[in-house]
């Protein structure tokens, strides 16, 4: 089952997690200067070496922009991914937790994904594929440096780990910036899911290791897992601050949210992503009940743009009203399941 339709390790705080290798095939140009015929070639090599694994085969190059747009809405392809002209293609597992992008920024990205706080889980999803790859490819690889990449940021392990967290009472009591210096000062980066930091939409951040180099994968997991058990006992804290000072207004916001995402007929993402926000706290508080965070955080997907017009009946020339009639009709459906 994919990683947005699971609930994990938690939950409350933490949506996801997610590992990602940045792989290349040694002997051929990184980035840019990789042609068209390289391309293919480590497509074939990359392909053949994942055989085992029984992965599915996207050709994007055959999809439209709807279709990889919501690809990258499901984080198994990056923006820049989905928008590449040269041979490049995709393999997805059946369960959709593991995706390999190949001929992208680097040669090959493995990225695994889990529901809540799995960091380990993934980490095991990615590994198996890792090593099924080193075993049937060349990888670029220097004894003194590690994994070889054109971005110095994934020299070293290539591996860069992330947690997707819902922070509403940090972002609310204005502690989002100061989690954000002392998590830098930690070789962590913190940032906004959806829209900048200052305004994060649902108040969703993504942490990650910012350094790949002269620390294992191991060490990495573990950094970021204990980080990660810090915010979510400031958060807990804070929510629990919320709920003693002001429980009245606390559920006044939080019922009315529901009513709005149960009930509007027009909805734009960001309205949506606040209202999804303060719902999906009251489910954690105990507060709203008969919506389960697993039907909540299906709708980071469902109801993005490119999934709603990819899942609608007429794609073509979708207008603004139009999509956010459709956006506001998939949240009734699936809050009402």
């Amino acid at each position: 089952m994919a990683w947005y339709n699971e609930i994990g390790a938690e939950s409350d705080v933490v949506v996801s997690s997610r590992i990602r290798f940045a792989r290349n095939i040694a002997g051929y140009p990184f980035g840019k200067k990789l042609n068209d015929a390289g391309r293919s070639e480590i497509i074939d090599k990359v392909t053949k070496a994942l055989a085992p694994a029984g992965l599915e085969t996207i050709d994007l190059a055959a999809k439209n922009n709807i279709d990889t747009s919501a690809l990258a809405e499901k984080r198994y392809i990056s923006s820049e991914f989905a928008s590449e002209k040269a041979p490049h293609t995709l393999l997805l597992d059946e369960s959709k937790q593991t995706a390999v992008m190949i001929c992208g920024e680097d040669h090959v990205r493995i990225a695994a994904f889990s529901a809540g706080l799995s960091l380990k889980e993934a980490y095991d999803k990615a590994v198996a594929l890792d090593d099924l790859l080193d075993a049937g490819a060349d990888i670029a690889y220097s004894e003194s440096v590690g994994y070889l990449s054109q971005n110095p940021t994934d020299l070293g392990t290539g591996m860069r780990a992330s947690l997707l967290l819902h922070l509403p009472a940090t972002a609310l009591a204005r502690q989002i910036g100061a989690a954000e210096r002392g998590l830098a000062k930690l070789g962590v980066t913190m940032r906004a899911y959806f829209g900048e930091s200052g305004e994060a939409y649902g108040s969703l951040y993504q942490i990650s290791n910012s350094v790949t180099m002269g620390i294992s994968e191991e060490e990495i997991i573990e950094k970021l897992i204990n980080v990660a058990k810090q915010l979510i006992e400031s958060e807990r804290k804070l929510r629990d601050t919320l709920k003693s000072d002001s429980f009245a207004r606390l559920c006044d916001r939080v019922m009315r949210a529901k009513g709005l995402l149960c009930n509007a007929y027009l909805m734009s993402a960001s309205e949506f992503m606040g209202l999804w926000s303060d719902v999906r706290l009251g489910v954690s508080l105990g507060i709203v009940e008969g919506c389960d965070l697993a039907a909540l955080d299906s709708l980071l997907v469902s109801a993005m743009p490119a999934n709603l017009i990819a899942a609608s009946s007429s794609k073509a020339d979708i207008t603004a009203a139009e999509l956010e009639t459709l956006r506001a009709k998939t949240v009734r459906e699936t809050l009402a399941k």
